[in-house]
């Protein structure tokens, strides 16, 4: 067997042996419910699992790499991603448990997993990082903290695209509305009507990346009164208006 001092010079040995072409991130891709990326110190993605790029609509690794989180997500999503990327570089610690509501590849809104540690070069320098996103079903036990408002939440999955009361929620979990604003402040940092905002733009998002979705439709099927209510919900959190939004998408498949 092995001494410690021994094992270590093993492993260094084998690390160092590893050709750049042998990715081991390809093990993912055996765990359908986990996607893995990598990324440099410039937050551009250098690897990505299949389950990871195919969730972007693009057919190989290939067409991935290079991009960030701004050609791939809607702004405030990218910019929080950008945030917690940047604490990792900057530190050099893990991110883990970061828990964010999101689409699945059914165009369903469901939590998701991440977990980020930092990336180092032989002399030690942090060079970029690499995280794994766990769908909720996958990691349910760490989104304890999240679990009081189980029954809010869920019942805004399945109607958020109609007209949602303070009240109808704060039933759901036997709160008055006033305890339900604040437990929303304080498990996701914004009241539950901002929440439900939130998640309309971010199906208007995944709505949109098909370039032949009409935006009237769109918005008036995500409960907007109107095109232009839309329209300037939609520019005040992407940045771009829905037609700009949808051209990018348009442009990428011609």
């Amino acid at each position: 067997m092995a001494q410690p001092n021994d094992s270590a010079q093993l492993r260094r040995r084998f690390l160092s042996d590893i050709g750049a072409d042998t990715p081991f991130y390809q093990l993912f891709e055996h765990l359908p419910d986990i996607a893995f990326f990598a990324k440099d110190a410039g937050c551009r993605i250098m690897g990505a699992s299949r389950v990871f790029y195919e969730r972007f609509g693009f057919r190989s690794e290939e067409e991935i790499l290079g991009k960030d989180d701004f050609e791939l997500f809607p702004r405030t999503l990218a910019e929080t991603f950008r945030k917690d990327d940047e604490a990792v570089l900057a530190t050099g610690e893990a991110r883990l448990n970061l828990v964010e509501l999101f689409f699945n590849q059914q165009g369903v809104p469901d939590w998701y997993v991440t977990n980020k540690l930092p990336v180092r070069n032989t002399a030690g320098k942090v060079i970029g990082l690499m995280g794994t996103t766990h769908s909720y079903e996958a990691r349910k036990t760490h989104l304890r903290p999240f679990l009081s408002l189980e029954r809010a939440i869920d019942y805004i999955r399945a109607h958020f695209r109609e007209r949602i009361s303070i009240e109808t929620l704060a039933q759901q979990v036997h709160l008055s509305p006033r305890q339900l604003h604040r437990k929303f402040i304080e498990t996701f940092g914004v009241g539950p009507q901002a929440f439900i905002l939130k998640l309309r733009i971010q199906s208007a998002c995944e709505m949109l990346q098909n370039p032949n979705e009409q935006i009237s439709e769109v918005g008036a099927g995500l409960g907007f009164c109107d095109q232009s209510a839309f329209t300037q919900a939609f520019h005040k959190h992407i940045g771009l208006t829905p037609r700009q939004y949808q051209m990018q998408f348009r442009l990428r498949r011609s």
